[in-house]
């Protein structure tokens, strides 16, 4: 019998965090281990307990969840997943080294509570397997534009798709890119209204144009396109240019947007006219996607085992030979380029 994931449930709230380690404790895979109230109560019980995962919230007396996940990464790097309200906070979170999310329910909403209760379930298994410790800032590096080196004129599409440890993956690629780029789509699985919150947070900090796709948006040099959560993406060839489709769906591979959604338009509308990329996620949510895409004569980039947080989507990208080139995330936006430059 396979090993119980030891977690440990960190809430300021005496009943909700009782309602979480009975919920989540009677889940035949997990052992709740413990429960703290506070960021030092927490601290204790991690040393004594050794649990697998936290769940945490974000906002807590005396010292925030933001904080202590600050704090604890460099001394005891333990997956979190956070458990937040509906802002901006939890992206600090996750720069901070935290795993994975779950928005907190309505309260009084049983069938709420009940999703919420599911997700985190879910979302604890995926963080018992997730690499983690104290997240670095890269620095911004500014490329050359693409323009300015030979036969980098020929305009292409970039598709990119990412799940856990994709925030900060994401955050990381974009940075580096140069304000020149073609057009860049992307799905990230994240829940309605985070994914404008993730759009407007990466467009706040990096030389690009970075916004939540709307039904009909083209696709244009130096600008992003990010899929709004609960809405799948594609993408369709205008009168010679490329803008995005946006439609309410069935999940695809459990999610929605799915990148095997955006995969496939790209690799029927723009083939050769396309790089896609598959960065860190679990699951096989875009693999077949792009081996599509490689097929149709797109050029395609996987992130690595060892620079993933999960080696999940990236794995079985590469095992059925989607990836045409394996790269560290850091490597990835030159390496982009380089293949910009090709043609």
């Amino acid at each position: 019998m396979a090993r119980k994931i030891r977690v440990l449930v960190v809430d300021d709230s005496m009943v909700f965090r009782e309602v979480l380690a009975r919920s989540i404790g009677a889940d035949p895979a997990i052992e709740v281990v413990g429960t703290a109230s506070d960021a030092y109560a927490a601290r204790d019980k991690i040393l004594e307990l050794e649990p697998d995962v936290l769940t945490l919230d974000v906002e807590m007396p005396r010292m925030s969840g933001i904080e202590f996940v600050r704090r604890l990464m460099p001394q005891y790097p333990i997956p979190v997943v956070m458990i937040s309200a509906l802002n901006n906070a939890i992206f600090e979170a996750l720069q901070a080294g935290a795993v994975d999310f779950v928005c907190k329910p309505d309260s009084g909403n049983s069938r709420s509570l009940n999703a919420f209760i599911n997700e985190l379930i879910v979302k604890i298994k995926i963080a018992s397997t997730a690499k983690v410790g104290p997240r670095k800032n890269e620095p911004i590096r500014r490329k050359r534009p693409i323009t300015a080196v030979g036969g980098g004129g020929n305009y292409k599409l970039i598709a990119i798709g990412a799940s856990t440890g994709g925030t900060e993956a994401l955050n990381n690629i974009i940075k580096s890119l140069p304000n020149d780029i073609p057009g860049i789509v992307i799905v990230q699985h994240m829940p309605p209204v985070f994914t404008k919150m993730f759009a407007e947070r990466l467009n706040n900090s990096c030389g690009l144009d970075v916004k939540e796709a709307r039904d009909g948006d083209r696709i244009c040099p130096g600008h992003v396109l990010i899929a709004p959560g609960d809405y799948h993406m594609t993408v369709f060839n205008t009168g010679g240019e490329y803008a995005v489709k946006c439609r309410h769906g069935e999940r695809v591979n459990g999610h929605c947007p799915s990148v095997d959604v955006l995969f496939n338009s790209v690799a029927e509308q723009c083939g050769a006219n396309s790089v896609g990329i598959i960065l860190t996620g679990m699951g096989n949510d875009g693999a077949k996607g792009l081996l599509a895409m490689r097929q149709n004569a797109a050029r395609t980039i996987g992130q690595d085992e060892l620079s993933s947080v999960v080696y999940g989507m990236p794995r079985v990208a590469f095992d059925i030979g989607a990836v045409e080139q394996q790269a560290a995330l850091e490597k990835i936006p030159s390496i982009l380029c380089s293949m910009l430059m090709e043609k």
